[in-house]
């Protein structure tokens, strides 16, 4: 499902009046679960999941089919748990 045909749904089943006005909403909700998510802040929607961040410890590794090895720095990762609700609706779909 592309990001238009998203907006479509949104639109749809949030009975929004145009596709510009579930275009925002769904721009907004983006904008502010990537706002808290820089912030380190966790966003939990019950039901739903849980968008929140990692911290991720400096990798090493080696390329394969050659000698050369890399490393790569520590980093702050998002990430996203699936609650219930959810995972047990795709389940049973």
């Amino acid at each position: 499902m592309t990001k238009a045909d998203f907006v479509e749904l949104v639109q749809k089943n949030g009975e929004f009046d145009s596709k510009a006005a579930a275009e925002r909403a769904v721009k907004a909700f983006i904008d502010s679960v990537t706002e808290a998510l820089v912030k380190k802040e966790s966003v939990s929607l019950v039901g739903f999941g849980t968008f929140s961040t990692v911290e991720v410890a400096e990798k090493s590794g080696k390329v394969p089919g050659t000698n050369k090895t890399y490393t790569k720095a520590a980093h702050t990762a998002p990430k996203f748990k699936i609650g219930k609700t959810l995972k047990d609706a795709v389940a049973n779909a």
